[in-house]
């Protein structure tokens, strides 16, 4: 496993699942190619309107400044 993969568990799993489980959701990571994340939101996340918000300006903006070589989010 790569370097970056294991820098982007870790910050998944001590930063962003804690907060996404106060509004009773969470997230699977799926994979890392060419600097984009893949993402699935699991419990209340999945339909939730402001999903992609959460993506965008709070675990892709955490991501990008974290892990180097993150360029982008994406859920799938």
């Amino acid at each position: 496993m790569s370097q970056e993969i294991e820098k982007i568990k870790e910050v998944l799993e001590k930063e962003i699942k804690p907060m996404l489980a106060m509004h009773l959701g969470s997230l699977d990571f799926v994979g890392f190619e060419n600097g984009v994340v893949s993402i699935r939101f699991q419990g209340t996340c999945v339909g939730c309107p402001l999903s992609n918000l959460t993506l965008k300006a709070g675990i892709e903006s955490i991501l990008k400044e974290k892990v180097e070589g993150v360029i982008s989010v994406e859920a799938v």
